[in-house]
């Protein structure tokens, strides 16, 4: 964005953020606020701006759930093909798709054509590659393994296979002929690619291990990516190449479906449940990367089909990272160049010098520039794009949810944008929508209290033009929509709404009452004397008195603190206003409040303990947000605390000697007593129990007996009430 772009932008929000006290402005003006809207026709700049996007064009609807793979012949005719009813599919320029052949399996997971237009095609479950030429298919090799993932074509021709579940690559050099060229080790080998050397490059899935494989046998590990599965592999025009993954396994998802397709008579949708990975499989996945060759396991039969396990879809932790694209330089380097916690990617192409990915979110495309900054190109409206490819100049897309492939084409004659639903807290009156753009724009809003739009909210308004004749005619609710329809040469930089939302009440949530104890500052004492002082005393005989000495001073060892209560409270407004807090007390016999603290920002007050007498009290905190609004608009909110009993009087203790023991007397005017103990001779404290059996009342006496040894001891009593409070007493038994 230029100086001068930012400038208005700055200006543009300043002008839509000077209303009202009170109201408030919802703003949209970045790539990620445009981000979460829809789109219609309508592409995302890399600096946020909204512009007609290239127009889709309909080659082929196939009816089926999906296409799973697509390829090109050297004279531009253009393969696909899907499930769940193994049908593959022809198109050429000028002429109608046209069904070419339909599979023995329901799946058809990888195309791929050589230099001469030869088409193979790998069906699954359990099936086998077949080759398409003349109009005519033929079985080309059978790896004899359940599901066959990936097929590329070398630049010596050789054909190279990639499948599952034994996650096993083959080297297929001519019909009837193939073998194992590489086990990595992992349940399936999802992507096949070529780096910008011709070497083969192989992405698996659970571990989402790229390798690289150097000869038979041979691999070297590129890349362990901390996503689940490889999904495409592409060279770059640079030496560099380009890695898909993704987090929630796309090659489970598509193996279940093919279960169910292969189980099932009838034509089966999509299914986003996965299979179960068996133990075996996932011990291979687990033991490294260095894999050696097996024994052949028995192979299944031509009719046997893998048992469908109903089991959940690899689970997706909100928050975490789904999909990236990785980038491999030529000296080895590997950096993310995108990545998205919300969509997975699910291939890539070149597009002239920048990279075109697709996501499982409404089918979109986006567009990766040399310079590493994304932009939405379009979206398909489909639950998925499957599949990118580049045709004769032009770039292809394949979909599902409804298996059709798309040719994008010259930006749109017309298009639309509707944006997310924005939340108000509450119901909300409109004020004006404002916007900043280029070209004839036509906006429209609607609103409603519905999170989702539905028929309970109200119909789009009438087209809103005139910026000076802006005011939302929506009527007032607690969501609130727009919508930007774009003609030619429009675009759309930034959009506000202004509202006016009912002030919300504070909420007081809790109180609480915690003793503490604050140490008193440490006494500087006085620098003593050089000298002993003494006075003396003159007669008026003339001879001195007797000296006197001023005598040593009894040590007094002083209190090391104060008692202190800390008074905190949790409080919250649904508005975010900044809220001033009032406490008061009163005695929990008495009905006067007593105000401590007012007009506080803070939401603890820590008072001296000893300004209260023992009992019980309760404490008020009254919220107000009268510092974000109107006199007139002030809402208050208060909580009272549970009664706090404050005790900071020790129980008192007495003692009745008799003989070698003593009887304890305890009392205390506040709280029950706990806990008595008896210490002889500075001894460790020892306990004493009640006369009664149970420490429990304010009253209670005990019993000391002298241990048997002869002569006198010194003992000190301590009893300590519900608060903490310990009072004292010192005898002596001779």
């Amino acid at each position: 964005m230029t100086v001068r772009a930012r400038l208005a932008a700055c200006l543009f929000f300043l002008n839509a953020a000077a209303l009202a006290g009170g109201s408030a402005v919802w703003e949209s003006h970045t790539y990620e606020d445009f981000l979460k809207g829809r789109f219609e026709g309508v592409a995302l700049t890399r600096d946020g701006r909204l512009i007609l996007a290239p127009a889709l064009e309909t080659l082929a609807d196939t009816g089926d759930a999906g296409i799973w793979s697509v390829a090109t012949a050297p004279d531009g005719t253009v393969y696909f093909a899907g499930g769940h009813r193994g049908r593959l599919w022809r198109y050429r320029k000028g002429s109608k798709p046209e069904m070419v052949w339909q599979a023995p399996q329901p799946e058809i997971f990888a195309l791929a054509t050589d230099s001469r237009g030869r088409l193979f095609a790998a069906t699954s479950p359990n099936g086998k590659i077949f080759l398409f030429e003349n109009g005519k298919a033929s079985e080309y090799f059978d790896p004899k393994a359940t599901y066959i993932w990936s097929l590329k074509i070398a630049p010596d021709g050789i054909l190279y296979a990639g499948t599952g579940s034994e996650g096993k690559v083959y080297r297929i050099p001519k019909a009837g002929e193939g073998e194992v060229y590489y086990e990595t080790g992992q349940t399936n080998v999802t992507a096949l690619g070529l780096d910008p050397q011709g070497r083969l490059l192989a992405g698996t899935e659970p571990n989402g291990i790229l390798y690289r494989i150097e000869a038979r046998g041979k691999a070297f590990a590129l890349y362990d990516a901390n996503l689940q599965e490889i999904r495409a592999i592409v060279p770059g025009a640079r030496g560099e190449t380009y890695v898909a993954a993704l987090g929630g396994s796309q090659a489970q998802k598509q193996a279940q479906a093919a279960v169910s397709a292969a189980t099932s008579t009838a034509p089966a949708g999509v299914v986003t449940t996965s299979i179960t990975v068996t133990a075996e499989a996932d011990a291979r996945a687990q033991s490294g990367i260095e894999v050696k060759p097996k024994a052949d396991a028995p192979k299944p039969t031509a009719t046997a089909m893998p048992e469908a396990q109903a089991t959940a879809a690899p689970a997706e932790i909100p928050g975490m990272e789904k999909a990236a694209i990785y980038r491999i330089n030529p000296d080895g380097m590997i950096e993310t160049v995108w990545s998205s916690k919300e969509e997975n990617i699910l291939d890539l192409a070149i597009k002239g010098g920048d990279i075109a990915f697709s996501t499982d979110r409404q089918g979109r495309i986006y567009q990766l520039s040399s310079q590493l900054s994304s932009a939405l190109l379009l979206e398909t409206r489909e639950g998925e794009t499957t599949r990118l490819i580049q045709a004769g100049g032009e770039l292809l897309a394949a979909t599902s949810n409804s298996g059709k492939l798309l040719r994008i084409g010259e930006p749109a004659k017309q298009g639309r944008y509707i944006s997310a639903v924005h939340d108000a807290g509450n119901a909300a009156r409109w004020g004006r929508i404002e916007w900043r753009g280029a070209g004839s724009l036509i906006f429209r809003t609607r609103s409603g209290n519905s999170a989702r739009p539905d028929a309970t909210w109200s119909d789009w308004s009438e087209p809103i033009t005139d910026p000076a004749r802006n005011q939302i005619p929506s009527p007032p609710a607690r969501y609130v929509q727009w919508l930007a329809d774009l003609p030619q040469n429009a675009a759309v930089d930034a959009v506000s709404i202004s509202y006016q939302a009912p002030n919300g009440k504070p909420q007081v949530r809790s109180i609480q009452v915690l003793p503490q104890w604050t140490a008193l500052p440490p006494k500087l004492s006085a620098p003593a004397p050089s000298t002993s002082s003494y006075s003396i005393t003159v007669t008026d005989t003339g001879e001195a008195a007797p000296t006197t000495s001023a005598g040593t001073p009894s040590q007094v060892v002083p209190r090391s603190g104060t008692p202190q209560i800390l008074i905190s409270w949790q409080a919250d407004d649904p508005d975010n206003d900044r809220l001033l807090y009032k406490l008061e007390y009163r005695a929990a016999s008495e009905s006067r409040w007593i105000e401590l603290r007012k007009n506080i920002a803070e939401n603890s007050v820590l008072e001296d303990a000893e300004r209260f007498a023992d009992g019980r009290y309760i404490f008020r905190v009254t919220a107000n947000d009268s510092a974000s609004n109107q006199p007139d608009q002030v809402k208050r909110a208060e909580l009272l605390s549970a009664p706090v009993l404050i005790d900071l009087t020790p129980p008192q203790v007495t003692a009745r000697v008799e003989g070698r023991g003593a009887f304890i007397d305890a009392s205390d005017s506040a709280s029950p007593l706990r806990r008595a103990e008896a210490s002889i001779d500075g001894g460790p404290w020892q306990p004493l129990a009640a006369t009664d059996g149970v420490i429990d009342g304010r009253k209670e006496t005990f019993e000391f007996k002298a241990p048997s040894t002869q002569g006198e001891i010194s003992v000190v009593i301590r009893v300590i009430d519900a608060a903490g409070n310990a009072g004292l007493t010192r005898l002596v038994l001779r």
